[in-house]
């Protein structure tokens, strides 16, 4: 009879259908292996080969993942990277994933573009306190609207798509005095690259002089080459005192605007005679980065007030070895080109707070948090059986505590959300005050000396003070999602979600699974 009752409550059922689909969402991977593609780097040889670039809105199973290079069996990132790394210059390689296979050509001093990381065992989202990277919270330079803001953010995301970074998340945050700010996480990613992808604000400008000639962003540059070996190559490297120097080159387009303000700059100009003995312009072609010069061209003599349309861009790279200074001047290049496509930030940025965690740090922190959390789901197991002296009460008390975790991650995959320590110290904070809101319903069902005579009545009574005591939690958590310039947001949004699941959801279905573990 008791059985029946339960299974006639609807209270009981919204609980099975909601873990049901927390489970679905989080679609947990026994025994998952294999490593999972996480970015695709444009023009190298994984893109050519046409291995496709996950989508920021994949979830982490959904992604594909590597299980064979050649023969060889991958049963995890640094196994890939293992197996990658034996692979001889200019070799024709197979690449095979859970749904498709690519046959890719390692390149002498490129990159196979695959960024890996070990197959994903569900589909919840880990955080940057707990996967590892970085961190940055920017502050603009002058006050701005919330358009530019918003054009600023979509700046910043173009150049990281572009950069081939993954797992990157950019958001708008404030304080509680009203500035604005930007939190930009990149996991995996060192502070150097953020320093120069994000925290500047980009500003090319080509100058004849004291003219500028053009500058970059789509209104001036309506083509960038990004094609190794073909309009955009290393040109040259030759050995200096002390290292190598490296030349890269890379051809671009100009507007028709563009191309017209550069002849009537030249128009003007004289014409000299270069040490190599060829006519040039007395005037030459210099590039700024952020009003720091890159490098200068000659002009030749045939271009004056000539609306010249295809410019070639060059630059250096150096380094101790000559494989260094052609890792620098890749590295300058696409730093340029970047900047080059997407164009300038409207404002500089300032950078407020910058924080790094290894990959190996955050799992330590994941793994401790989970312990805690298992620590404490026990302790409080064993300290409702001391109280109460009843395994039924105990039992219903564990299952409404596990059922509210497994909802809560089940939520956080559903909506893409990352979860980091913050959040989890919100899962511990939320379960523990379930805990306390079903001691009152306990409670109050075991008083006999109760004003209120029947079970149902006792519950309501019951409610009605767990309804207090969620609201006043709730109002508590909303000055959180601003303080710290948001930092706390995280902590706050579960909460919110877990105290909400637990009044509308488990705290009701617990109340029914006591009734009828109790009834007499």
């Amino acid at each position: 009879m008791k059985g029946k009752e339960l299974l006639k409550s609807w209270k009981f059922w919204l609980l099975i259908v909601f873990l049901i689909i927390a489970i679905l969402s989080i679609n947990y991977q026994f025994g998952a292996e294999g490593a999972v593609i996480n970015s695709i780097e444009p023009n190298s040889s994984a893109a050519i080969a046409g291995v496709p670039t996950p989508s920021a809105n994949t979830q982490p199973t959904g992604k594909e993942v590597i299980t064979h290079v050649n023969s060889q069996e991958v049963l995890n990132a640094a196994g890939y990277y293992s197996i990658i790394n034996t692979l001889q210059d200019d070799q024709t390689f197979t690449i095979t994933t859970n749904s498709d296979e690519y046959t890719l050509l390692k390149e002498e001093n490129k990159p196979i573009g695959i960024a890996v990381d070990d197959a994903p065992g569900s589909n919840i989202r880990k955080g940057l306190d707990l996967q590892g990277g970085t961190r940055v919270v920017l502050k603009p330079d002058e006050q701005i609207t919330n358009d530019q803001l918003t054009d600023i953010m979509a700046t910043m995301a173009n150049r990281l798509n572009i950069y081939g970074l993954s797992d990157v998340g950019i958001r708008s945050a404030s304080d509680l005095d009203g500035n604005k700010y930007i939190v930009v996480e990149i996991a995996g990613a060192t502070k150097e690259d953020v320093k120069e992808i994000v925290a500047k604000q980009g500003k090319f400008e080509a100058k004849i002089g004291e003219d500028v000639a053009f500058r970059g962003g789509k209104e001036d540059i309506t083509f960038v080459c990004r094609t190794d070996g073909t309009c955009s190559r290393i040109s040259r490297c030759s050995e200096v005192s002390p290292g190598w120097n490296c030349q890269f080159e890379f051809e671009i387009s100009l507007s028709p605007e563009a191309a017209k303000n550069q002849a009537s700059i030249t128009a003007t100009l004289g014409i000299n005679t270069s040490t190599a003995g060829h006519p040039i312009l007395d005037k030459k072609l210099d590039f700024y980065l952020d009003d720091t010069l890159v490098d200068s061209l000659n002009i030749a003599a045939d271009l004056k007030g000539k609306e010249a349309v295809n410019i070639l861009i060059t630059g250096p790279g150096t380094g101790e070895t000559r494989d260094l200074a052609i890792e620098d001047a890749i590295k300058a290049r696409d730093k340029l080109q970047t900047v080059l496509i997407t164009g300038s930030l409207p404002t500089g940025i300032t950078i407020v707070k910058l924080d790094s965690i290894s990959p190996s740090l955050g799992h330590q922190f994941l793994s401790n948090a989970w312990l805690v959390g298992l620590i404490a789901v026990l302790s409080v197991i064993v300290v409702i059986f001391i109280r109460y002296r009843s395994w039924k009460i105990s039992l219903a008390i564990a299952i409404t505590m596990l059922a509210e975790i497994v909802i809560i991650l089940g939520l956080a995959a559903l909506f893409k959300y990352n979860l980091d320590l913050a959040a989890i110290a919100a899962i511990i904070a939320t379960v523990g005050t379930g805990v306390d809101h079903q001691i009152v319903i306990t409670d109050e069902i075991l008083n006999k000396e109760s004003s209120y005579g029947t079970v149902k009545d006792k519950i309501k009574k019951a409610f009605f003070i767990i309804f207090i005591a969620s609201a006043a939690t709730v109002l508590a958590m909303i000055p959180l999602l601003w303080a710290g310039i948001g930092m706390l947001k995280g902590f706050a949004i579960i909460t919110i979600i877990g105290v909400l699941v637990g009044v509308f959801i488990t705290r009701p279905a617990f109340g029914v699974m006591l009734k009828a573990m109790l009834k007499e």
